[in-house]
């Protein structure tokens, strides 16, 4: 039978690195962490990318799967889209463990899934 290396086993006295959000770029409390496809699961994505609950939320709320799809499928391009800069830019203002609900305002590139 074969024994554990005690090196393997994790100490609880291993200090972790801190996660900051690619979008707010705050530290991300553990229970406030999001992993978000850049490409959404069903549009085939497979890599994710560790959010606040609350940026993971926003960005949900303001496009649609398609439109995340096809045009902001980086952190790159959804920081170029002006209802993500004015989100980031009140909610960098905000402590690591701020929630909030999302506030749905969806662009509408005809995707009929917008609010009416």
């Amino acid at each position: 039978m074969a024994r554990k290396n005690r090196d393997e086993v994790p100490s609880s006295d291993v200090v972790l690195e801190p996660v900051f959000c690619p979008l707010c770029e705050r530290v991300i409390p553990d229970d406030q962490m999001d992993h978000h496809h850049l490409v959404p699961k069903s549009k085939g994505g497979k890599k994710t990318v560790g959010l606040h609950r609350i940026c993971h939320d926003q960005i949900h709320a303001i496009f649609t799967d398609a439109q995340l799809a096809k045009k902001f499928s980086t952190i790159e391009a959804l920081l170029e889209d002006p209802a993500v800069q004015k989100f980031v830019a009140w909610v960098k203002s905000k402590p690591p463990g701020f929630s909030d609900s999302a506030r749905e305002q969806r662009q509408t590139f005809g995707s009929g899934r917008g609010r009416k």
